[in-house]
């Protein structure tokens, strides 16, 4: 198809030149040339390496899995191990030991260290006593179950998104039966059995957010933070641990807030319901909704932050922190994972900052900007003021 009458010289030119680079980089004698042109190799390699890297990706995933089951990286923060030693230690026969760790070193998990045999590498070490990273990817096992046919995801034979909420039937219904909240209307009957394991995740992984959102907000203006589907109150603790002065509301499912939470102090409110239902409470002056927001389709959204508008007082402030689509540099992470992710657990998207903007302001807010963090591929921040 070409560009539209109406276009411009300039989004006509731009149509047909990518219409011939497209033809170019299909072309298989084009693909011969440029792998022999000493000019255009270097491209060529790259080219065909990311394309590999994309379909061997699962591999690469399984790798690191079994690294983190076997408590790999762990053990050889003790130091390196010679090949005989991991294989006792994690019982596998050493053919199958090495070719696990020559894998590894592959993906600069781990590193030869000659007569030493393995040690961590560069990308072994951050895993290192990372419960939160760790339990992430042990997690993955539900979401690879259900992408294992993603024509079938996509067309919404998983997903409360491509018919009736509710309708995760059969073997691609394994993340939505991990995340129980997201498949029922009212989740204020969960048991608190049913939301152990995904409260359990959200607190090992929440130190890789906290503190981003520590670092680039001021939380000293406040009085009292209420964070709303807070979990066991891992980030309030964290708060906590920073500005010991601050009143804390909880704000999570009943069967949430019922959990023992040793890290959240005793002084903190702990208020049970669903945001779905019934109205937040009020008497903070900064709400935060910390990786919340993107589990949810707009109209819940902006229900959600019209709630967190009515129950702040003037001046108060909003949080919305949460890994967000097109973010610079990490455009795999927003639309791509989290794409892929949310359809499959049967509700949300991810969002721009852009598209969050325009659901605060409606929601009431002004002021709206977004933060800067260290790491936006773990976390965006945008706040806004109740003027």
């Amino acid at each position: 198809m070409g560009p539209s009458p109406g276009a411009g010289p300039w989004r006509r030119w731009q149509a047909r030149w990518q219409q011939w680079r497209d033809g170019c980089l299909a072309s298989p004698g084009f693909q011969r040339w440029a792998a022999a042109n000493p000019l255009t190799r270097p491209i060529a390699r790259r080219r065909a390496q990311q394309l590999f890297d994309l379909m061997a990706g699962f591999v690469y995933s399984q790798v690191l899995l079994a690294c983190v089951r076997l408590r790999a990286f762990d053990l050889l923060a003790l130091g390196p191990q010679p090949l005989a030693a991991l294989a006792t230690a994690w019982r596998l026969p050493e053919p199958a030991a090495a070719r696990l760790l020559d894998a590894a070193v592959a993906l600069r998990l781990l590193e030869h260290r000659g007569a030493a045999g393995y040690g961590l590498g560069p990308l072994g070490a951050p895993m290192v006593g990372n419960a939160g990273l760790a339990a992430m990817v042990e997690h993955h096992a539900a979401l690879y179950a259900d992408l294992h046919d993603p024509l079938a995801l996509l067309r919404g034979g998983a997903s409360g998104q491509g018919g009736a909420q509710g309708e995760q039937e059969g073997p691609q219904a394994a993340l939505a039966g991990y995340w129980p909240y997201a498949a029922t209307r009212d989740a204020r009957g969960l048991a608190t059995d049913q939301v152990a394991a995904y409260s359990a995740l959200m607190a090992a992984s929440q130190p890789l957010v906290a503190g981003e959102i520590l670092d680039a907000y001021d939380f000293r203006r406040h009085r009292c933070v209420l964070d709303v589907a807070g979990g066991d109150g891992s980030f309030l603790a964290s708060v906590h641990a920073r500005h010991p002065g601050l009143q804390l509301i909880l704000f999570d499912l009943p069967a949430v807030v019922a959990r023992p939470s040793p890290r959240l102090p005793a002084a903190a409110q702990r208020v049970g319901g669903d945001f779905r239902l019934q109205p937040l409470p009020r008497g903070a002056d900064l709400l935060t909704l910390v990786r919340v927001v993107h589990d949810h389709d707009d109209v819940t959204v902006q229900a959600l932050l019209r709630a967190a508008f009515e129950a702040l007082p003037p001046g108060g402030r909003l949080l919305l922190a949460e890994p967000m689509a097109g973010t610079p540099g990490a455009q795999a992470m927003g639309d791509a994972y989290f794409g892929l992710y949310l359809l499959a657990m049967g509700r949300g998207r991810p969002r721009t900052a852009a598209q969050l903007t325009a659901l605060m302001q409606a929601a009431g807010f002004a002021g709206v900007r977004q933060l800067r963090t260290r790491l936006p591929l773990q976390c965006s921040i945008m706040a806004g003021c109740k003027s």
